[in-house]
């Protein structure tokens, strides 16, 4: 939790809001980011995903993600193959999309067919920036999203085993074996004394969306113990839901349709819990609703 910033709300301004982002913020579902970076900063602005710190890519996987301009390079450059022939056909494609796109934005539809009547996922491999950035990107994930491993790396980067596996080799020195209930994985060697004593106070609530990055660590049972509840959470369909963190720990999951949250929590939540999230719903900073957020409570 300290490690992805959600023990305790971040000052309003604006390096927070990069600090926020250190792992990304995935935007698949439109104004995901958003609410990502309103559970780990105080009072966050409906705008906020569109300031100038921030830029949007497709990251790890392709996913949309929002990321610190500053660190462009590491969600761009950082998934980009060692294998010399897949680099330069994706070097090729970067070159087509920035001829047909002349300093242009458009969307990815038009963009693509500008670049030479390419197909719009094609054009996802080319968002690439010149800036060494592999062994930060799994810095970042094995502090953020680890315990990590680098098959795990593979599935969240969208890359191969093998380069995976290789930068985890060149990290070689940073890292430190661990024991988790999902196996043998690597922390962050440097991290070593907040993960003994994290000195942390997980008060409050948080109301998760799907693809935030405390969502996407590698070893879901250190997050959730419960194999219904983990099925619940990390339900197969398209649209997850999103997870309910009270106190520090997962207790359910919830959905949003407007300005109706339906909450379903996996115990009994005290009654200041539950005023805690309903709370944490009402100040959500989505922009065009119309009226004020509803909590429903599904029966637990």
């Amino acid at each position: 939790m300290k490690a992805g910033n959600l023990h305790v709300r971040l000052p309003p301004e604006r390096r927070s809001l990069c600090r926020a982002a250190r792992a990304g913020l995935q935007d698949s579902a439109p104004r995901a980011a958003l609410l990502s970076l309103h559970a780990r900063v105080s009072t966050v602005a409906t705008s906020a995903w569109e300031d100038e710190a921030f830029v949007q890519l497709w990251g790890p996987r392709r996913a949309v993600y929002v990321v610190a301009e500053q660190d462009r390079g590491v969600f761009s450059l950082g998934t980009l193959p060692r294998d010399p022939k897949a680099r330069r056909a994706i070097e090729a494609l970067a070159g087509r999309l920035r001829d047909g796109l002349a300093g242009r934005t458009m969307p990815a539809g038009e963009a693509a067919r500008a670049a030479g009547e390419l197909h719009p996922n094609q054009i996802k491999v080319a968002g690439v920036d010149p800036h060494t950035a592999r062994l930060e990107l799994a810095r970042r994930y094995v502090h953020i999203l680890g315990p990590g491993t680098p098959v795990g790396f593979a599935r969240w980067a969208g890359i191969t085993k093998a380069d995976a596996a290789a930068t985890f080799d060149a990290l070689a020195t940073e890292l430190l074996a661990v024991r988790t209930p999902g196996g043998d994985a690597w922390v962050l060697a440097r991290d070593e004394r907040d993960l003994r004593d994290p000195a942390i106070d997980p008060a409050g609530a948080r109301l998760l969306p799907s693809g935030d990055a405390y969502l996407l660590a590698e070893d879901r049972e250190l997050l959730v113990a419960d194999d219904a509840h983990r099925r619940a959470l990390w339900s197969p369909s398209n649209v997850q839901p999103g997870g309910l963190l009270v106190g520090g720990e997962l207790v359910g999951t919830w959905r949003r349709g407007q300005r109706r949250v339906k909450v379903a929590p996996w115990r009994r939540l005290a009654r200041a819990e539950r005023e805690a999230v309903e709370a944490e719903a009402g100040s959500f900073p989505l922009p065009g609703l119309i009226g004020a957020i509803e909590v429903e409570w599904l029966l637990a």
